[in-house]
């Protein structure tokens, strides 16, 4: 089964259903996402304990591992986040030591709640599949009595990029670029690639911490990983080891980067971006 999080669309029904999904939950109330996850929570709980699922998955966001705690407390069920597999059994994957090791964690409890990363998972064609049946669930009126509501929206600017943790190619900065990240942003667009960041950087405040690769931050693994001014972290590495093809651009050659990267460069970014993204603009046309 699977529950949505507001209004049930045909498409979104449809799409579900071709994925195997044969009982759709709907929250009683459309307007959740005008609150913050306590009554998102509520209605997920009140889900599973209709359904009578052993096992939950959400994303693995800051939204979905708060929510997941919420769950875990509402319906005493043991946690695992930042999985990248599951089980038939409800046995999880979950990768540590920045990609060195797999480990497998079961929850001993009746309802196990998983946050499962992003494009972790290889999305198969179902058996069979048909018209899923859609079941409205009562969101608990205590709910949303008390809970935080959002009172505004700002819309991000479209940057003209692909979105990070789909992206083929990703240009990433960190420490090195000393707050500034333009070299990296014409690199990236001169590849048609996503723009993202070590945590160094997005914690200076040099850019937004939606850009942000690495354990605390987003998982990418992209054909095409360029590092810039980054150190390579463990932290780091997590986000980002992965990738297909990483090249590493950095002025001290005893950086761990360096250890995982297939090509590295030893010299100064600011100028060894420039020159690579005037190469490429000259190959392109």
């Amino acid at each position: 089964m699977v529950a949505v999080n507001g209004e049930l669309h045909d498409d979104v029904a449809a799409a579900l259903g071709a994925h195997g999904a044969s009982v759709l939950y709907r929250p009683s109330a459309t307007d959740l996402d005008d609150y913050l996850v306590g009554p998102k929570a509520a209605y997920l709980a009140a889900a599973v304990e209709a359904s009578g699922a052993g096992t939950v998955l959400l994303e693995n966001t800051a939204d979905g591992k708060e929510i997941a705690a919420r769950l875990g407390v509402k319906l005493n069920a043991g946690v695992i986040t930042d999985v990248v597999g599951v089980d038939a059994d409800g046995t999880a994957h979950k990768s540590v030591l920045a990609g060195s090791y797999t480990t497998t964690a079961k929850a001993r409890t009746a309802v196990a709640v998983l946050t499962v990363k992003p494009n972790s998972v290889d999305v198969e064609a179902p058996a069979a599949s048909g018209t899923p049946e859609a079941v409205t669930i009562d969101v608990p009126a205590d709910a949303t009595a008390n809970a935080a509501r959002v009172t505004g929206r700002a819309e991000k600017p479209a940057s003209g990029r692909p979105e990070l943790t789909e992206a083929r190619i990703v240009v990433a900065g960190g420490r090195g670029v000393d707050g500034d990240f333009g070299p990296l942003e014409e690199l990236a667009d001169a590849l048609g690639g996503a723009l993202g960041a070590s945590r160094a950087a997005t914690d200076a405040g040099w850019i937004g911490h939606d850009y942000q690769v690495g354990q605390t931050g987003k998982t990418v693994s992209p054909q095409l990983y360029i590092s810039a001014g980054i150190s390579g972290a463990i932290q780091q590495k997590a986000g980002m080891q992965t990738s297909k093809v990483i090249v590493a651009i950095n002025k001290d050659a005893e950086s761990p980067i360096f250890e995982i990267a297939d090509f590295g460069i030893i010299g100064d970014l600011f100028k060894v971006v420039p020159q690579a993204t005037e190469e490429i603009k000259k190959r392109k046309g």
